[in-house]
């Protein structure tokens, strides 16, 4: 394909006007303002005006299957909310269950531009079918929970694990990878933290796990390993040891800034759940402060009820200003960095997640003809606070069109809404 005359939002986050970009393969081939030499090759033409050219969202924390539970259980505290509505409810789910969530949440994706996910969740072969019959990417881990200090090798999670590594890891051209995960430091006991940081290192896995969402996870930590906050205590576990996504972190200490800055660790901040479920707002101006990888995720649709991700960069940007106390804090750039090449290396797709020759052509376009859009100052800054997840018309992973003006190529949408509400109802009955 080759796009002519769009607005293309570049490398270095510039807005660039009349642009040439062309699409060969699974990859952008040409960058440029003046018509290739070589157009024929690209195959079709798409007319970029009133179009702007973008890389695709990366979602870098979400639990895809909780689809069906989007909705149950509003107005309640964290703890509540999982014991009494969301554990009950996933104790119902079967592996047919868990494709038709994540069938559900990969349409919704594509629809609000996002072309891979970080997924924490379980039932992984059934997770891998729905990823790659949809066409997008997605980092699947698979959360590891030990409460009664069980032998790590004897875990079913763990078997799953590595099972899964050995049969899926790389699959669909690389778009589907296998990662370990920590469902979280309360979740666990310290031989199973550092059994599966060994783990992820013998296999070069990349690792996902919750950190520091709420206070009281925070304190607690603190009090059940000598005053070693969540950060601290898995640092010390050598869980970071790999490349790692730690999301929420709303909670976190001066030293913890430190540590994941050294540690290489990536931020998924998840602005809408956290102020969703009142767990506080993460400190994003100073993670960026202190150089660490700051990328978004959207949670569950259980606790944020929507993938809308133009949303979502938008209260990660606002969210900061409140918490910094500082209208300067996270600019346009930034927010539109961590939805995209923010949350690209946190996946370590290193070829992901910019519009440069040579990247994958994971793209969406947004028709920005709107009356929102319009006066244009700076197209960034309406991109981040006026734009709609509903002003994307066109969604492509590795150069292949997914979505197109409200039309899947992959997915039955009405197959899909239709065997998820009735999953959901099924389950429902037996609570």
């Amino acid at each position: 394909m080759l796009f002519k005359n769009i607005t293309v939002i570049d490398e270095d986050m510039n807005v660039k006007h009349n642009r040439y970009v062309g699409i060969k393969g699974e990859k952008i081939d040409y960058v440029g303002d003046s018509f290739p030499e070589n157009a024929s090759g690209y195959g079709r033409t798409y007319d970029g005006s009133n179009r702007l050219l973008m890389s695709g969202f990366y979602n870098a924390h979400a639990h895809s299957p909780m689809a069906l539970m989007r909705g149950y259980g509003e107005n309640m505290a964290l703890r509540d909310w999982l014991e009494k509505k969301i554990f009950p409810f996933e104790a119902k789910l079967t592996g047919d269950d868990v494709y038709r969530g994540t069938m559900l949440c990969m349409a919704e994706s594509l629809k609000f531009g996002i072309v891979s996910t970080s997924d924490m969740y379980y039932f992984t072969p059934d997770m891998v079918r729905a990823v790659a019959e949809s066409g997008t990417k997605n980092n699947i881990s698979r959360s590891i929970v030990n409460f009664d200090g069980s032998e790590f090798a004897k875990l079913e999670a763990v078997k799953e694990l590595v099972d899964a590594y050995d049969r899926y890891d790389g699959m669909e051209s690389g778009r589907i990878k296998i990662e370990a995960s920590l469902h979280a430091e309360y979740t666990s006991d310290e031989n199973t933290v550092k059994s599966l940081a060994e783990l992820a290192k013998e296999k070069n896995m990349g690792m996902q796990v919750h950190v520091s969402e709420t206070e009281t996870e925070h304190e607690e930590c603190k009090l059940r390993h000598g005053g070693r906050t969540p950060v601290r205590y898995l640092a010390d576990c050598g869980l970071f040891d790999v490349r790692t996504v730690a999301a929420h972190c709303v909670h976190i200490e001066e030293d913890d800034f430190e540590i994941l800055s050294e540690k290489g660790v990536t931020v998924a901040a998840n602005p809408v759940s956290n102020m969703k479920l009142a767990s506080g707002i993460a400190d994003t101006a100073k993670m960026l402060e202190k150089n660490i990888n700051l990328a978004i995720g959207t949670d569950s649709v259980a606790s944020n009820n929507s993938l809308n991700f133009i949303e979502e960069i938008k209260m990660l940007a606002l969210a900061g200003k409140i918490r910094a106390e500082d209208p300067t804090a996270i600019t346009p750039e930034e927010a539109v960095y961590a939805a995209t090449r923010g949350g690209a290396l946190a996946q370590g797709r290193e070829n992901c997640g910019l519009v440069k020759e040579g990247m994958k052509a994971d793209l969406i376009v947004l028709d920005i003809s709107g009356a929102q859009w319009h006066p244009v100052h700076n197209l960034l800054t309406n991109l981040v606070y006026s734009a709609s997840g509903d002003d994307v018309v066109l969604t492509m992973v590795d150069g292949k069109v997914l979505y197109k003006d409200g039309e899947y190529v992959k997915i039955d949408k009405e197959k899909i809404l239709f065997e998820a509400g009735q999953a959901a109802g099924r389950i429902l009955k037996q609570l």
